[in-house]
């Protein structure tokens, strides 16, 4: 016996034979007993691991037998594999040189004794890369897997491929010694091979169900390549149902559904499926791979929103992986219902002043129905399609108790109640702004986005049936205390108004869409992954994603089929901004001082003061900046008009536009000129001090697209000139004569314009400005008789007229 082979094995005492063994035995060896040369022995198992160091000191122990000494020798060659990762081939001819001289009695198997050495060595070191179950003269083993359960080895030789069996019954005992051999090996990684070494002939191996799917599984465990029909084996796949019972509490609950070939499994089988622990289970006349898909995760209870999502695009995310998903019930109506046109008829709402054109009846029948299915949506038209009569005229529709909240940019507040006493002048207008401001929960309620932020409390306190944010990108950060103020204000419905749903990246839209459809699109950080990065790269990503979005944001431009026909050729809006508070105290300060002088002229000298006192008004009407004569120092903040031409900018540049800045005064457009190089907008300056040279110059940069804003002297550029690139125009002051302006739009307005072009006055509000512009809106048949083109019918007013023009109005 082996010396300290007694602490590795109570028995070894009583023992004729020690078997060591690695992690797996092949069947047949696990025995006490064995039958050797017709004689039964007693046999011992021992563990490769517990073994070797003992042999490793036996190969120079005298009191060990000469078998110990042999396999110590071999121990040595097997740790020397580990140490260096690799059977080098010393380690070969060493080998083969210990086969050799292998004592009698070292082995018992059938194998020669080279092979029997090399497996006592890969049970320690394990096989080399190389050498994996390899057999001679080119022969490889394979196993066919048949639709039976049943395992077949075979051997493939220069393109032909035999079943083992037939190797055997050939006679060739090499061939033979080298297909055992091989299948030793391949038993020591899956036991159940050991049977096939039982067999007088290895011709066919019966598996259970258990070992059909170890083997399917784990084929790539065995070392030999695992053949099976293409029919044999089929994928169980898991889906989620969602919508076959009620939604709750505005929550969507979704079930597993479990299929097989496109058809879903029956109570029975799933209970079946459940029910074992094998890794494959024989069902339909296949086998079915079962990696974890009978027993998911539960799926979390799901928004409406969510679930709607999931329903468009077909699947959802459970645990990190996406799974398909089946819309049955509420949910696939509720999405046939906003993917498809509503059948239902939309007719202008009673209260409405004009008639909707096509384009925006249309759209209010889309508002109409996402806010009655308790959705969100973004109306993404381009600028001057009528966004805001398009929302007066789904005020006037829904027909609430509850009161509609627009929240906007301070700029924007004049335009709005303008626009909703002139096509809604039944709905009561209050505007929730300034010191002393009151909510009023009755009708439209303006507000600005920087109220909200200071009275979002109050605010999210009152029950609103529709909140509207226009110019929505001023909450494209999601993260600003702006958009975080707005999402605290409830409503049974959010509307989000932008010209330019994607300023800069997808995430843009998320926020906006976040904020209608809160869930919609997922997480911030999961819509990064699952659309933001993909969309750009893959198209098929770009048309579901597109799928998904297309029922909650309706973007229309002005080139687009059936809009262009019913816009007419130029479209004029009047822009009414309010005073900030030093425009105002100089504004009321320039009034007092010149009626002071006014009142004490007559003649000439009353005319010269009452022209100078219009002209101060409109440089204070314009910016502070240019009425104190002030070449530096800041521009921001400091004027409505100037905060109102960075937003109409902003969105006339995401749109790809272009447009001509007109003003009566170099010295405000100076200003503006450097505000725009502050901006990194770039920018193109014309006046009546240009160079000819310079002047064409600048015409062909503008034409050529080198920039995309256009100032110009209204004196200088109002006649003359070809600007048919710009599709908007913008007057910063007026004119005060109809003519002058149309002259001075008609630089873009003209022949060889294929664009309708979108004319825009910003006009002071509660000035003298506004007030002229009254008199242009409502008396335009006077306008021609009392305003000639200079300012000098005005110096003609009484006082008492002249105060009523000129005073400031909160």
């Amino acid at each position: 016996m082996i010396p300290g082979l007694d602490r590795c094995a109570a028995t070894v005492e009583s023992a004729d034979l020690v078997a060591f063994h690695g992690d797996a035995l092949p069947d047949g060896l696990d025995l006490g007993e064995l039958v050797l040369a017709g004689r039964r022995v007693a046999a011992v198992r021992v563990p490769i691991a517990d073994a070797v160091p003992v042999l490793a000191k036996a190969r120079r122990d005298p009191r060990c037998h000469s078998t110990a000494a042999f396999w110590g020798a071999v121990v040595v060659v097997a740790l020397r594999q580990v140490a260096r990762g690799a059977l080098v081939q010393d380690d070969r001819d060493r080998l083969a040189q210990l086969a050799d001289r292998m004592p009698d009695g070292a082995h018992v198997t059938t194998c020669d004794p080279l092979a029997v050495v090399r497996m006592f060595v890969e049970a320690i070191a394990g096989p080399p890369p190389e050498d994996v179950l390899r057999l001679p003269a080119g022969l490889r083993l394979s196993l066919r897997l048949d639709t039976d359960g049943s395992c077949v080895p075979q051997v493939h030789s220069a393109g032909v491929v035999v079943d083992a069996a037939e190797v055997a019954e050939r006679g060739d005992e090499a061939a033979r010694t080298a297909l055992t051999d091989a299948l030793h090996r391949a038993a020591r990684r899956w036991p159940p091979l050991g049977r096939l070494l039982t067999q007088d002939v290895p011709d066919r191996l019966a598996l259970t169900e258990a070992e059909v799917g170890d083997l399917l599984v784990n084929a790539s465990r065995i070392g030999v390549d695992v053949h099976w029909p293409r029919h044999m084996v089929a994928e169980l796949s898991r889906r989620a149902v969602i919508g076959r019972t009620e939604s709750a509490y505005g929550m969507a609950t979704a079930e597993w559904e479990l299929v097989l070939d496109g058809t879903p499994l029956t109570r029975a089988e799933v209970e079946r499926l459940a029910a074992t622990h094998a890794q494959a289970v024989r069902l339909r006349d296949q086998w079915v791979l079962l990696d974890g898909a009978v027993t998911p995760r539960a799926i979390r209870p799901l928004t409406v929103a969510e679930a709607l999502a999931a329903s468009i695009t077909g699947n959802t995310e459970v645990d990190g992986r996406e799974v398909p998903v089946v819309a049955t019930g509420w949910l696939d109506e509720l999405r046939a219902r906003v993917e498809a046109p509503d059948e239902e008829v939309v007719e202008q709402p009673d209260g409405l002043v004009g008639v909707l054109r096509d384009y925006q009846l249309r759209g209010l029948r889309w508002l109409a129905r996402m806010t009655r299915l308790g959705l969100g949506a973004c109306l993404a038209d381009d600028m001057g399609l009528g966004k805001t009569i398009t929302v007066i005229a789904l005020h006037l529709h829904r027909s609430t108790v509850e009161p509609t909240l627009v929240v906007c940019p301070a700029s924007l507040m004049g335009n709005w109640a303008r626009e909703v006493a002139r096509f809604a002048p039944g709905i009561q207008v209050t505007r929730y702004h300034g010191q002393s401001r009151t909510l009023a929960a009755k009708g439209i309620v303006l507000t600005t986005y920087a109220v909200l932020r200071r009275d979002a409390a109050r605010l999210a306190g009152q029950s609103w049936g529709l909140v509207v944010a226009d110019e929505a990108q001023h909450v494209k950060n999601p993260d600003s205390a702006t958009a975080k103020a707005l999402r605290t204000v409830p409503g049974q419905a959010r509307v989000a108004l932008t010209g330019t749903p994607v300023e800069n990246t997808l995430t843009d839209l998320w926020a906006l869409l976040d904020w209608t459809t809160p869930g919609l699109l997922g997480s911030r950080a999961s819509f990064r992954v699952r659309w933001a990065e993909p969309v750009a790269a893959d198209p098929e990503v770009a048309a579901v994603f597109a799928r998904l979005i297309r029922p909650f944001l309706l973007r229309r431009r002005k080139s687009d089929p059936g809009i262009v026909p019913e816009l007419p050729p130029k479209t004029e809006t009047d822009h009414p901004v309010p005073l900030t508070r030093e425009q105002a105290g100089l504004y009321t300060a320039a009034v007092r001082s010149a009626m002071v002088e006014i009142r004490g002229a007559e003649g000439m000298a009353r005319r010269g003061h009452v022209l100078r006192l219009l002209t101060s008004l409109k440089q204070i009407c314009n910016h502070p900046a240019q009425y104190l004569r002030e070449r530096d120092g800041r521009l921001t903040a400091r004027s409505g008009k100037l905060t109102l031409l960075d937003e109409l900018l902003d969105t006339i540049l995401a749109e790809d536009s272009s447009v001509l800045v007109f003003t009566q005064y170099v010295s405000m457009a100076r200003l503006l000129e450097r505000h725009l190089h502050d901006r990194k907008i770039p920018s193109g300056f014309l006046h009546g001090g240009t160079p000819v040279p310079q002047r064409e110059r600048l015409v062909d940069h503008f034409t050529t697209g080198a920039f995309g804003v256009f100032l110009l002297s209204l004196k200088a550029a109002g006649t003359g000139l070809n600007l048919t690139r710009a599709d908007h125009v913008i007057h910063y002051d007026r004119w005060w004569n109809p003519a002058v302006e149309d002259q001075a739009t008609d630089r873009a307005y003209r022949i060889g314009q294929t664009r309708p072009v979108q004319v825009h006055r910003l006009i002071a509000e509660g000035t003298v400005e506004h007030r002229i512009a009254d008199l242009l809106r409502t008396k335009r048949h006077l306008a021609d008789s009392i305003l000639t083109p200079t300012d000098t019918a005005l110096t003609e007013l009484s006082d008492t007229d002249l105060t009523t023009l000129i005073e400031l109005r909160r």
